[in-house]
């Protein structure tokens, strides 16, 4: 028994550093947080959102920084919804957070057709709330609790039913110029977040607005990457890097890249070895010029 949990014990402690580097990697790397900031993180009573403050808490302790941590929950009057849970668990914790109450659920619930998917709607009637909320109370930055699968299934979603090559960014400026929106968990997988919540024993709340809603684009875009990445292991971590490692002039978007005036410029290139073989006059060249490089 004491070695199971030890073991156990031991297992967890690499969870947490796993995501305590990748969450303070992901912050290094955009600059999502910096001196003085005043975070607002968007809390939903799921796991992600829970993990994303557990692991920023832990960081602000040791941050090379000095910035302050708000927590808010949106309480869209669902049905049925436990308003005591969230609060419970935010009393514990000793820090500044906000509960906002905004009926969107009957807005929702109004304007969408029986059957229907309401995450839309209600994705873009949450995100307005909170935008105005964080300017309200001084915040710099937003957190949301996207996480890299979230990221990747998104820019599947855009590819396949938008016609867009489009995802999350880890750090974005709204539209509208007023507000940050940083991803901290951009490199970490749902799987360590679930873990996590799991060995954490979160107070979990799901979302029941929709009901379970099974046949979701995205829950069939879920289905598909987990299938790749059980056929090939660490694909979905490869197509993310993808995202980090972007070519215009090999896409097709004119707006990113300015085909129309390209242009020769033989005399002033210096081709190095690759590109001489790849301009040789014929195959023999090319096997010639390697051979002669011992390749």
């Amino acid at each position: 028994m004491d070695q199971l949990t030890r073991k156990s014990r031991l297992e967890f402690n690499k969870l947490q550093k796993r995501l305590r580097r990748n969450v303070g990697r992901a912050i290094a790397d955009y600059s999502m947080i910096e001196e003085g900031d005043k975070v607002m993180v968007c809390l939903s009573g799921g796991k992600d959102s829970y993990g994303m403050l557990e692991v920023l808490r832990s960081l602000q302790r040791s941050a090379p920084v000095n910035f302050d941590l708000v927590a808010v929950n949106l309480d869209q009057k669902q049905p049925g919804f436990p308003e005591h849970v969230l609060p419970a668990y935010l009393d514990t914790l000793d820090m500044e957070y906000h509960i906002v109450e905004r009926d969107t659920y009957s807005v929702v619930k109004s304007v969408v057709p029986e059957g229907k998917t309401t995450c839309g709607i209600c994705s873009r009637l949450r995100r307005g709330t909170l935008y105005g909320f964080a300017e309200q109370i001084g915040a710099t930055k937003i957190a949301l609790g996207h996480h890299r699968d979230d990221i990747v299934e998104t820019l599947f979603l855009n590819l396949f039913y938008a016609g867009r090559l489009k995802a999350m960014p880890p750090k974005l400026l709204a539209d509208d110029k007023r507000n940050i929106i940083i991803r901290p968990l951009a490199y970490c997988t749902e799987q360590d977040l679930d873990d996590f919540a799991q060995a954490k024993n979160f107070p979990i709340i799901p979302c029941n607005l929709c009901g379970s809603q099974e046949n979701l684009q995205r829950q069939v875009i879920k289905q598909m990457l987990q299938d790749w990445d059980k056929q090939h292991p660490g694909r979905v971590e490869t197509i993310f890097s993808a995202l980090q490692r972007v070519s215009p002039s090999q896409l097709a978007d004119n707006s990113l890249f300015n085909f129309h005036d390209l242009a020769l410029q033989r005399d002033s290139l210096e081709e190095d070895p690759a590109q001489q073989a790849e301009h040789a006059a014929n195959p023999e060249d090319v096997v010639q010029f390697i051979n002669a490089l011992n390749i």
